[in-house]
């Protein structure tokens, strides 16, 4: 807007002539007119300018969005492909390792079958020689058979001494026989006092378990049971059942036994059939 201006009073002016006057008047309406319209021109290029602003913000704000969705788009595919390579990466381990287990297998054969080769090699060997020498001895044997035949007296001789040894070498191998048989008689003896031995400690083993998880009562005191227990080859109890007893201590017994489920056995073949099928009798103990 103009800067006011100062108002000057004159007494008694001279009065303008109305021409003048009307040309006063419109030369300061046209300056107000003009002056109006450069603001309304400036405010205008104002508001574009600012409307300008603000499109290049929205178009840097939507660039930048363009860009990070960009840049999410291809870091996702970067994730993706260094996932697709780990898993290449561990497939291809476990491929390697399974490959290594293979060869490891097949070196293992190749070892065992050229070790059976070597053993077999050496048992031929073995055998060769014990042929050759067998054939060497009969060679022998029939020249002293020739040789002994040339001589009639010396080998009547001969035989009679063989008589007189057989005799003593059968009298000798009999004595010898007898002396084998005590012996293995007394190993009998000790091997049967040490199955009944293994037989009895395998008996307080189990009987040791089933007391483990045998669950007593005081109506129990002065009563008992007998079991029939049957065994697997690894202690696996096939069956159970009772032969006779007080009721409460037969089943909490049978249930003792099934709650261990194997017992100890022998791997000694002789005292696992003694163990196989046992009668056990259950008292318990207060």
């Amino acid at each position: 807007m103009p800067a006011p201006k100062v108002m000057e009073v004159t007494l008694n002016p001279a009065l303008p002539e109305p021409e003048k006057a009307v040309a006063a008047v419109t030369v300061d309406q046209q300056k107000v007119e003009q002056k109006i319209a450069e603001l309304k021109k400036q405010e205008e290029a104002k508001k574009q300018a600012e409307a300008k602003r603000i499109r290049d913000l929205e178009r840097r704000a939507n660039d930048a969005r363009k860009q990070r969705e960009a840049e999410d788009r291809r870091l996702k595919k970067l994730e993706q492909q260094r996932r697709a390579k780990e898993k290449e990466k561990a497939e291809a381990e476990a491929q390697a390792k399974k490959a290594r287990e293979i060869q490891e297998k097949e070196r293992a054969k190749a070892q065992q079958a050229e070790k059976q080769k070597q053993e077999a090699e050496a048992a031929a060997k073995e055998a060769a020689e014990k042929r050759k020498a067998e054939e060497e001895a009969l060679k022998k044997a029939e020249e002293e058979r020739k040789r002994k035949a040339a001589e009639a007296e010396a080998e009547r001789k001969r035989k009679e001494e063989e008589a007189e040894r057989k005799r003593q070498q059968a009298l000798q191998e009999q004595m010898l026989q007898e002396q084998l048989a005590a012996e293995q008689a007394a190993r009998n003896k000790v091997r049967q006092q040490q199955v009944v031995g293994e037989v009895e400690k395998y008996k307080a083993l189990i009987m040791a378990r089933i007391q483990q998880n045998f669950l007593k009562d005081e109506k129990m005191k002065g009563k008992e049971c007998r079991l029939n227990i049957r065994l697997g080859f690894n202690g696996l109890v096939t069956q159970v059942k009772s032969l006779g007893g007080d009721t409460l201590v037969c089943e909490a017994a049978m249930r003792a036994v099934r709650m261990a489920d194997t017992l100890p056995v022998s791997p000694d073949r002789e005292v696992f059939e003694q163990l196989k099928n046992i009668n056990l009798t259950i008292a318990p103990q207060f």
